[in-house]
């Protein structure tokens, strides 16, 4: 069975901040607005502004944290203390998650999702991640409800810290060599098939498009490319994320991933970086120790590290124990094309060492 689950809206405009009263509005008139200190400031003082013109009043809270069980709990119990009829989330993917996941269990609140950076397509995604308060991942839960509108301002993601943009391109990548290699064994799964598609598209943009995109976000300024690029990162990963099937088909390099959350040493780390470096452990093992050289260009035009930091105590002991400590579905892990095992995990996790 096919299903795709996706926002019912999407609006990507620069300045769009100074209209989101008008999107709200025709929704509600009691708003809850979940954000960080960061985000808040980044879209204000025309987002607050706009919304008294319209005449909408608000609760505002911020996420101090990660997404976690707690913070969940806290932003539904909130919403149902003020009566509020929409939740407005405002902020990068600890902010979305957070409030998808709440937002999922209150049916009759509506959630606007507000993105402020195109670090990762959580904005869109129909998962939420969850986290332990320092960060080490739990989870990720499917959600019961999508957002009724995804809004994105060019204008503030060419403020933000070019960093983030570099970090969401390598995530929303990661979506294309994660997927393909399913097809090989599958030909003729359709949703396998659309997944791909979109994941193919965003690349395909990020070649065209991302050292231009860069460039503008390091200046500050909105182009064409630099919205292309917005675009790919929220919008055709979140499409590849959308699509579901009975038989499912994560991605290793996420898998990979979670694991990394839970060094400390790797607490600094965005996710595209952890990310962006888990794919390079997968493509050693997809590719016998060698890994894909078009893979490994995009890696280095955005920054990605590609060797871990010190790490405590025997390096060599501790690859081990991340490698053995990695999970992933048998299932999976069947459908696809070369062998998944501790070993072939560790020997690629011990090649990053040497692979500059």
């Amino acid at each position: 069975m096919l299903a795709m689950t996706s926002p019912r809206a999407y609006a990507h405009e620069a300045g769009l901040r100074t209209r989101v009263g008008q999107f709200i509005k025709p929704y509600a008139t009691r708003i809850h607005i979940f954000t960080s200190p960061r985000a808040w400031q980044a879209v204000n003082p025309e987002l607050s502004q706009n919304l008294k013109d319209c005449g909408i009043r608000w609760q505002l809270e911020y996420l101090s944290g990660e997404c976690t069980e707690q913070a969940i709990a806290s932003v539904k119990h909130n919403i149902e203390q003020q009566g509020a009829d929409l939740l407005l989330a405002i902020g990068g993917g600890r902010v979305l998650d957070t409030a998808k996941a709440a937002a999922s269990q209150l049916p009759a609140v509506t959630l606007v999702n507000f993105a402020t950076q195109a670090a990762t397509c959580a904005a869109w995604s129909p998962i939420a991640i969850l986290y332990n308060a320092a960060g080490g991942h739990l989870r990720s839960q499917p959600l019961g409800k999508m957002p009724e509108l995804v809004l994105v301002d060019s204008d503030v993601i060419a403020r933000s810290d070019v960093r983030y943009l570099k970090a969401g391109i390598v995530d929303a990548l990661a979506k294309y060599y994660e997927f393909r290699p399913y097809q090989q064994h599958n030909p003729e799964d359709l949703a396998l098939d659309l997944k791909v598609m979109n994941a193919r598209q965003a690349v395909d943009a990020f070649q065209q498009y991302g050292d231009a995109a860069i460039a503008a976000c390091q200046q500050q300024r909105v182009t064409p490319e630099l919205v292309k690029v917005i675009d790919a990162t929220i919008v055709l990963a979140g499409l590849a994320n959308s699509v579901r099937d009975v038989l499912p088909t994560p991605g290793l390099a996420h898998a990979i991933h979670n694991r990394l959350t839970h060094q400390p040493e790797l607490h600094h780390w965005l996710h595209g970086e952890k990310v962006g470096f888990s794919l390079l452990v997968q493509s050693l093992i997809e590719h016998d120790g060698v890994p894909d050289s078009g893979l490994l260009a995009l890696l280095r035009q955005y920054d990605m590290p590609l060797t871990l930091p010190a790490l405590h105590g025997d390096r060599h002991a501790a690859l081990r124990n991340i490698a053995q400590q990695i999970t992933f579905p048998a299932a999976s892990a069947e459908r696809l094309p070369f062998t998944v095992s501790a070993r072939a995990l560790e020997q690629a996790l011990l090649a990053t060492d040497t692979l500059l």
